[in-house]
C-alpha cells in the first residue's frame, strides 16, 4: 500500500521532495508507468511549488489521479476537477491546511522531515483510488 511504503521512509535515502516522493511511490505501487524521465515532472512542485504554497504531496498525488482517471485530456469530462477538490477538502479537514508552510510549522520534525504530511496525502490518494478503481461514487 502508498501510505505504507511512505510510512517506511520510501524517498527519504534517495533525498526526494514530497510531490517526488508521493509520485515516485504511487507509480511503484500502481505501476503507473513512468519513466525515469517523467518522474521528473514532479521536480518543481517540492517545498509547495518552492514557495510554501499548495503541498507536493497534494500537487503529486493530483497527477497520479490524472494518470489513473483521465482517459485523453481533461476537459473530457468534470471527474479530475472533482477528484481534485475531494481531495484537497479532505485533507484540508484532516490536516487543517493544504499550504505547505503550515503544514511544515505543525508536522514536520527534524528526524522525520515532512513524512507525516505526506503519509496523510497518500492515505487519501489510497482511499479514493480504491474507491474509484471500484467504481463506486
Amino acid at each position: 500500500m502508498l501510505s505504507e511504503l511512505i510510512n517506511q521512509g520510501f524517498g527519504e535515502r534517495e533525498d526526494l521532495n514530497c510531490a517526488e516522493t508521493m509520485l515516485f511511490a504511487a507509480n511503484k505501487v500502481y505501476d503507473l508507468g513512468l519513466d525515469k524521465e517523467a518522474l521528473k515532472l514532479s521536480a518543481g512542485f517540492g517545498g509547495g511549488m518552492a514557495i510554501e504554497n499548495k503541498c507536493g504531496a497534494l500537487t503529486a498525488s493530483i497527477m497520479v489521479l490524472g494518470k489513473m482517471f483521465v482517459k485523453d485530456r481533461a476537459h473530457e469530462s468534470s471527474k479530475i476537477k472533482e477528484l481534485t477538490k475531494e481531495l484537497f477538502e479532505k485533507y484540508q479537514e484532516e490536516m487543517g491546511s493544504i499550504d505547505c508552510a503550515p503544514l511544515k510549522k505543525n508536522y514536520r520534525t527534524e528526524e522525520f522531515k515532512c513524512r507525516y504530511v505526506i503519509y496523510k496525502a497518500a492515505e487519501i490518494l489510497e482511499r479514493m483510488i480504491e474507491r474509484e478503481s471500484r467504481g463506486i461514487s
